[in-house]
């Protein structure tokens, strides 16, 4: 009897040291998949701020494709931990025109590479040409089409007008010196087209114009000084801006990439938020001053 009790009792025990062990197992299991589902959640935050936006539709245009993604890209501040190295100007025009081979831009790679590049002038200077009554656009690179790379130049003093970037994404690099960025609220209002023929450096955002319609002053948001080598990024959800050499003794050279490229945007007047589009022309391309014979 005591023999038949020690053996129950003996079978009791694997049975319960059995159940504990299959739900510590089970536990373990349950932890693994909490950290599994936890790795797949964040990695799905990390494909959202690469701008994997629609992917499943292939036959969707890169075009298309980047002007989703800026609806989800806020841009880094800086460069990843993986990504190409950028040891000159070249290398970054090469990295960039590798990163628009597929539809799927990956625009977090982009800001990378523009992040990464330091800044020399022996490798930038020959398209860098100044103007002495407006800042200028010189085209480094049309992109095939994709995106448009250019060094703006801007003299003692000079500055832009308030403008948005026509659904695109701007990256604004500093070569050299300092510039001022101040950001603006996008305002409801509908966009007229000049007919004068001028271009957007050409606009003063404090003209009054000769067309006059009902919109809210524009809100400023803030300023920030950008230094050689600072890199930053705003697209028309993000809002407008304005850039401007604070400086009235020194020049500034900057280094801005637009995806997709555009040839018309809008500028706003400062007080009215009064919006006018206007093309967007280049001062020099490829080095080559631009004039009526060669555009």
């Amino acid at each position: 009897m005591c023999r038949r009790k020690r053996l129950q009792h003996s079978a009791n025990t694997e049975k319960k040291d059995s159940v504990e062990s299959t739900n510590s197992r089970d536990s373990g299991d349950n932890q693994r998949n909490t950290e599994t589902s936890t790795n797949m959640v964040n990695q799905t935050c990390t494909d959202m701020a690469l701008a994997k936006v629609n992917s499943g539709n292939a036959d969707l245009e890169q075009e298309r494709y980047l002007r989703d993604a800026t609806r989800y890209f806020f841009g880094i501040e800086k460069p990843l931990k993986y990504g190409p190295s950028i040891d000159s100007l070249s290398d970054l025009i090469t990295a960039l025109h590798k990163e628009f081979e597929t539809n799927f831009v990956n625009i977090e790679m982009v800001n990378h590479i523009m992040l990464t590049y330091k800044s020399n002038a022996r490798e930038w200077k020959r398209f860098a040409k100044f103007d002495r009554f407006k800042y200028t656009r010189n085209l480094v690179d049309a992109g095939n089409g994709k995106f448009n790379l250019m060094i703006l130049c801007w003299g003692e003093g000079q500055g832009s007008a308030i403008h948005d970037h026509a659904d695109s994404h701007c990256f604004m690099k500093m070569l050299k010196g300092d510039l001022k960025e101040t950001r603006y609220k996008m305002p409801c209002t509908q966009a007229i087209k000049i007919s004068n023929g001028a271009d957007i450096g050409q606009m003063d955002s404090d003209s009054e114009g000769e067309h006059a319609f009902d919109s809210a002053e524009l809100t400023a948001e803030g300023d920030t000084t950008l230094t050689v080598n600072d890199v930053a990024y705003i697209n028309d959800n993000l809002g407008l801006h304005r850039v401007e050499n604070p400086s009235h003794i020194e020049t500034a050279v900057s280094l801005h990439l637009y995806c997709p490229p555009f040839d018309e945007c809008s500028v706003f007047h400062k007080n009215s938020g009064k919006r006018i589009k206007c093309p967007v022309t280049f001062w020099s391309k490829y080095g080559v001053r631009q004039t009526e014979s060669n555009k």
